[in-house]
């Protein structure tokens, strides 16, 4: 039965990081237009619980991207300069939306095994009632 725990917990924990990837991804879509934004990024941790002896995935601190700003050119933008550039944001739409479709995916095969697992632990208790 501790098995059945153990699948419970890692599923659980690895739907808690990609949901929190998610909404990274998602504040870099909102963001990808806003003048000096960074993208943001996370990476994940294999993690042993030391009182259930469990493990589980975590996320680590947010990253942000460290490259340099584009400059675009805008003469008529608030914040260009006197040679009409500004910076604006490190963030490309089509490497968020790919994060977004693989965090979605990632956490759909957490749920189903969280589900598998579900029905496994009820087939083990209808066993065990007979």
């Amino acid at each position: 039965m501790s098995d059945l725990f153990a699948s419970f917990s890692l599923a659980a924990s690895g739907m808690e990081a990609q949901a929190r990837r998610l909404r990274h991804v998602s504040e870099n879509i909102a963001n990808a237009d806003t003048p000096g934004y960074r993208r943001k990024t996370i990476d994940f941790r294999a993690e042993l619980d030391r009182a259930s002896g469990l493990s589980r995935v975590t996320t680590g601190p947010v990253q942000l991207d460290r490259r340099d700003l584009p400059l675009i050119y805008d003469p008529g933008h608030a914040l260009a300069d006197e040679r009409g550039f500004y910076e604006g944001s490190t963030v490309d739409l089509m490497l968020e939306i790919a994060d977004a479709r693989e965090a979605g995916r990632s956490y759909e095969a957490n749920l189903r095994i969280f589900d598998q697992t579900r029905q496994m632990a009820q087939g083990l208790i209808d066993l065990l009632r007979r």
